[in-house]
Formats: C-alpha cells, sequence, structure tokens
C-alpha cells in the first residue's frame, strides 16, 4: 500500500494546526483587541502614531534595525531590563499585548546586540540627539558596535551668507561652509523612535500598591486647664 500520499495529508494538517494556533488566532486575538482608557492619564490608549512616525517604521523595518533591538521589555525575574531604565511601568509587568495594537507588524526582536527600543522615546526626546546617534554612534555612544546610516543623511554646500539649518547636524568636525541634514527618510525614523514609550498604566499592568497610611492620628484634645 502506498502510504506517501497520506503521509503528506497528515503532515499537511499537523502544519495548517500549527499555523492556525500558533499565528492566525494570536493575530486575530490581538488585532480585534479595542483602545482603553489608561487609569493615569485617562486618555484611550494605545495612541495611534502620527503620519511621520508610520513611515519611520516603515524605514526602521526596511534596515533591519528589529535584527539588533528589542521592543518588549522583559518583566522583573527575567533580566535586568527595568535596572538598566528600560522599563516604562512602575509594576513587575511590563510589556504586554495591548502595546503593540497598531504595529503591523510587530517587531519584538530576537537579538539584544544593542539596547531594547520599547521605551526610547522616554529616555531620549529630543530628536537631534537621535539623529546625530543614526548618523554615527560613535559621536553619542563610543565603542558602540552599530553601523553608521550616513546614507541617511545628505551633505550640502552653503553660501557664504547663509546660516546652518535649524536640523544640521552639530558636528564638531564639519568641513567650513558644509552641513549635513537629514532626509526626509532620517526624520521619520526619528519620529518613530520618539513614539515609543510603553507606559499607559492599564488593567494588566497596574501601578504598585500605595503603602499604607493607617497611623493612628495624633490627639488634637488638649487637656482641660
Amino acid at each position: 500500500m502506498n502510504v506517501g500520499p497520506l503521509l503528506f495529508l497528515a503532515t499537511f494538517f499537523t502544519m495548517s494546526v500549527s499555523w492556525f494556533g500558533f499565528v492566525l488566532v494570536p493575530q486575530l486575538q490581538i488585532g480585534r483587541q479595542p483602545q482603553v482608557e489608561a487609569s493615569d492619564s485617562g486618555q484611550m490608549y494605545p495612541p495611534m502614531r502620527p503620519g511621520m512616525a508610520r513611515q519611520g517604521e516603515q524605514i526602521y523595518r526596511a534596515n533591519g534595525c528589529f535584527y539588533c533591538h528589542t521592543e518588549q521589555v522583559r518583566p522583573e525575574g527575567y533580566g535586568s531590563d527595568v535596572a538598566r531604565g528600560w522599563g516604562g511601568r512602575p509594576d513587575k509587568v511590563q510589556s504586554v499585548a495591548q502595546d503593540y495594537l497598531y504595529d503591523q507588524p510587530v517587531m519584538l526582536g530576537s537579538q539584544r546586540i544593542g539596547p531594547d527600543l520599547a521605551n526610547i522615546g522616554r529616555r531620549e526626546t529630543n530628536a537631534l540627539v537621535l539623529l546625530l546617534h543614526v548618523y554615527n554612534p560613535q559621536l553619542t555612544v563610543p565603542g558602540s558596535v552599530m553601523p553608521p546610516y550616513k546614507f541617511l543623511f545628505e551633505k550640502r554646500k552653503l553660501r557664504p551668507d547663509e546660516e546652518p539649518s535649524a536640523d544640521a547636524l552639530p558636528l564638531v568636525n564639519a568641513p567650513a561652509g558644509e552641513e549635513i541634514v537629514p532626509t526626509d527618510d532620517a526624520r521619520a525614523l526619528a519620529s518613530y523612535l520618539l513614539s515609543l514609550h510603553s507606559d499607559g498604566v492599564l488593567f494588566e499592568t497596574p501601578p504598585p500598591p500605595k503603602p499604607a497610611t493607617n497611623a493612628p492620628a495624633a490627639s488634637t484634645n488638649a487637656p482641660p486647664k
């Protein structure tokens, strides 16, 4: 009896069930989650990223940034993420599924050659510093193994009476009469990085309980004279 077709069908069925259970079902569950109200701010969480940040997400993905950076803060007991200042919440639970509601695709990453970026928008709010790091990481983090992305910038010659652009990189050894300015792709990438902050206080991530303050009140009844 030729069992080849049966073996093929059994393998195909097994792979289909695995794909359905591990890929399709989680995607449907997360994709159907609605925004929720953050208890600390009263605003809907997570907010939709602005247009430039959504464009920057594509630049981030196209340049393979997720190969060296993760966007998932590990909970307490699984590393020193919070001690390193990468966390965004005061409780033990850090990254949750709700944080990735509008990310398509979700870029959790698999390696930590560079620091986790889930909350880089909290740690660094200056776009110019981020752009300088992208242009040449050695300028902001000496010894960094991150490669420079100078192709996301362009060199401009200045006229003798022209002032440098407001977003020109503050390079110490820049040639006289020239400036390095970010392209639209670099600005979009910086906007995406600034938008990364997973810090909403949710049902899944409640704040730590406040310390008890039930100490006996001091008596204010002065003794009669």
